[in-house]
């Protein structure tokens, strides 16, 4: 195919297949309908049916663009739906082992206690590889984007802005805050 033939090729989809550009960015050469308009073009007939021949294109693609859209959002529900089930999926087995330890027999408080403790690392492991971390709080400097003070406590201890407790920890799952560590903080009037 030779190069006036391909840019020939070119100029008719872009024609049969594009909405007409703005007057500003077409050259006369290229758009039949920017070129001065003789009696023999100028039929009503003629305009009528290029009109109406834009008009059809503006529809199709309309629609496309909404039959994408729709597209998009169905992808998108389905792959959340899809994760939603793997999540549930690795937290089925710790529901089983709750009602195994409910139905048991126990000799001992410890007993309940010490099954309970590894039903808590078999939630914490499942947690753990859908991608939650616990939030450093005892000890590190306060950090306002990860902990939430509740209390501030007067300490000779502890450095200042230090945190002093843990109330509640706090989870992030990556980069997200899922929810800050409540903690008091130290006030450390010496330093």
């Amino acid at each position: 195919m030779t190069e006036s033939n391909a840019n020939s090729q070119h100029e008719q989809l872009d024609l049969d297949h594009e909405l007409p550009l703005s007057k500003d960015n077409v050259d006369d050469s290229q758009w039949p309908a920017r070129r001065a308009v003789t009696a023999k073009e100028s039929s009503p007939e003629k305009v009528k049916t290029e009109l109406d021949a834009l008009r059809d294109r503006m529809a199709r693609l309309q629609a496309d663009f909404e039959n994408v859209r729709r597209r998009a959002a169905k992808e998108q529900q389905d792959f959340k739906n899809y994760a939603l089930v793997d999540a549930l999926k690795s937290l089925l087995p710790i529901l089983d082992s709750f009602d195994l330890a409910l139905q048991a027999p126990a000799r001992s408080p410890q007993e309940y206690r010490s099954g309970f403790s590894l039903i808590r690392k078999q939630l914490r492991d499942a947690l753990s590889k859908l991608g939650l971390t616990a939030v450093p709080a005892k000890g590190e400097l306060f950090d306002p984007f990860t902990h939430q003070a509740v209390d501030m406590v007067d300490s000779t201890t502890t450095e200042n802005n230090h945190v002093l407790e843990e109330l509640q920890r706090g989870y992030k799952i990556g980069d997200r805050l899922l929810r800050p560590a409540m903690v008091r903080v130290a006030r450390n009037l010496k330093q």
